[in-house]
């Protein structure tokens, strides 16, 4: 079996100096995933998930947000992610970078690439999958769903895998079925799986400690959502071995 190799370094998008951290296998990744985190920015949580795909041997790149790395306040991070989302193409485009990045770092022999995202990377790759961006898979996990820019008809290219809790306030019912309708217009593969009674924020287990009442882990829909992302990634990758593993 590989060995795993860390690498932090920084990247560009225009002259916004964003942070990286990827995680992969020494030989033979299987397919690259780009993570992007929550509102937050890159934390722990995403470089331990980043580990953990480089273990199953995936080369894994968690992305920057703002080129502040973790943003403590909760206030603050909403002000960032307010102004990088006033203009849709530029909120696009900077994780295009991030995508190009991975390509370029990674050990991939191969052009495979996925992109998975928690709440506001949920809504990024979902960004991502509506402007056509040529990559085979994204999942969003407790993501957010509405958009500016509905996806045209014919343009995503990407599978979806979409993992929502139920009770989540930042999603309302509405909001599912805009998107719902919105994918049936645009013809995509998109795959739903929702968590009755599971509330914003599922995945992470710091959740409960965190004064937000919307926000709460729940290990079963934590553990399904991994379960159902790994089934899809053997599904679009197909499983196929690597030249160490016959």
């Amino acid at each position: 079996m590989s060995s795993i190799e860390v690498q932090q370094f920084t990247y560009l998008h225009g002259d916004i100096e964003l942070a990286g951290y990827m995680a992969q296998p020494s030989r033979y990744p299987r397919a690259g995933i780009l993570i992007v985190p929550t509102i937050a920015g890159p934390t722990k949580l995403m470089f331990d998930r980043a580990r953990w795909l480089a273990s199953l041997g995936y080369s894994a790149m968690v992305c920057d947000l703002y080129g502040k790395g973790v943003v403590e306040d909760i206030r603050e991070a909403r002000q960032l992610a307010d102004a990088l989302r006033s203009d849709a193409e530029y909120y696009r485009e900077r994780f295009r970078c991030a995508l190009e990045e991975l390509r370029t770092r990674s050990k991939l022999a191969n052009s495979r690439i996925a992109a998975i995202g928690y709440c506001m990377g949920g809504e990024v790759v979902l960004e991502m999958a509506r402007g056509g961006e040529d990559i085979a898979l994204v999942v969003s996990f407790h993501g957010l769903l509405a958009t500016p820019l509905p996806a045209k008809r014919g343009v995503i290219k990407s599978r979806i895998l979409v993992c929502h809790g139920r009770a989540d306030p930042f999603v309302p019912p509405k909001q599912m079925r805009a998107f719902l309708e919105e994918m049936d217009f645009a013809g995509a593969d998109c795959h739903v799986h929702i968590y009755s009674g599971v509330l914003h924020g599922f995945t992470d287990i710091s959740s409960g400690s965190k004064s937000v009442e919307a926000v709460r882990y729940d290990a079963s829909a934590d553990r399904q959502s991994k379960a159902a992302m790994l089934s899809m990634f053997d599904e679009v990758f197909e499983n196929k071995k690597t030249p160490d593993q016959y």
